[in-house]
């Protein structure tokens, strides 16, 4: 009791700074120097509003310039969107609506409607450091063609080939590493770069029978059908969400093994080994 209690104080300290640190946050970006444009897209829902503006102000103020920073929306939630979202819009920000596609909201409406660009995908709920954006811009440039992550786990097979069930795997890897068995995780960002999917990644009928609950591990069998490596940037990344956040998660369904188990079986029969 007393080191889950030890455990919050610690977390609510680190939220205080974060959010101390995006307001004082200070940059002059330069330019991203890729050769088609860069595009961070990301997607929300009401029960997130309440914390997304320091989300999107963190994201807004790179060390390295994005061409945009689009916030993918249903109609219907966009509608409820409060007023520090809405004045971002003045910072960089554009408001895009969309289908409701889950979590998938924050990468498929972006591929449909312009695939020839670099796109980032964020989390609504985390804070971003100011070299967020910059580390995976360089990382892109270092390993040209690859998927760009600061978190992966690395896939386990079984002798068949076939990937392992989800609680094999080594979580949240500590180094640097490049591979066909790499599955980028969406919460600490992912770079995305043009022609990286296979062109199936944004067919809504096919991942929402497969994995509707699992964005993950479908944009990784979308990159291995492509020919694609995952390449993970730096050490072993901590993730900082703002409290209260995960209340209800576009997340909570993949927690449960049983989840993403069934979405790698479906995936297997489907498609495959990746």
């Amino acid at each position: 009791m007393l080191t889950e209690a030890f455990r919050a104080f610690k977390h609510r300290r680190r939220v205080r700074r974060a959010l101390k640190e995006i307001e004082s946050r200070q940059v002059t970006p330069r330019p991203h120097g890729l050769d088609r444009p860069l595009v961070v897209t990301l997607t929300s829902y009401p029960a997130r509003f309440e914390t997304l503006a320091p989300t999107l102000r963190g994201l807004l103020r790179q060390n390295v310039a994005a061409d945009d920073t689009q916030l993918f929306l249903t109609e219907k939630d966009a509608k409820q969107l409060p007023q520090d979202v809405l004045e971002l819009q003045s910072q960089g920000l554009t408001l895009k609506l969309c289908e409701d596609l889950r979590s998938y909201k924050k990468l498929v409406p972006a591929l449909r409607e312009n695939p020839d660009r670099f796109l980032v995908t964020a989390d609504d709920d985390a804070y971003y450091e100011a070299d967020w954006l910059a580390d995976l811009v360089a990382g892109a440039k270092n390993t040209p063609g690859c998927v760009v992550a600061h978190r992966c786990h690395r896939v386990q097979r079984l002798n068949d080939g076939t990937v392992a069930a989800y609680g094999t795997w080594s979580h949240n890897i500590d180094a640097p590493a490049r591979s066909a068995d790499l599955c980028a995780t969406g919460v600490s960002g992912i770079l995305y770069p043009p022609a990286s999917l296979d062109s199936r990644v944004t067919d809504a009928a096919l991942f929402q029978q497969l994995c509707p609950q699992s964005d993950d591990l479908w944009f990784y069998w979308m990159a291995r059908l492509a020919g694609t490596e995952v390449a993970k940037i730096g050490g072993r990344r901590r993730i900082l969400e703002w409290p209260g956040s995960q209340t209800v998660s576009l997340r909570s369904d993949n927690s449960r093994a049983d989840g993403n188990d069934a979405a790698i079986a479906a995936l297997n029969d489907v498609f495959g080994p990746p």
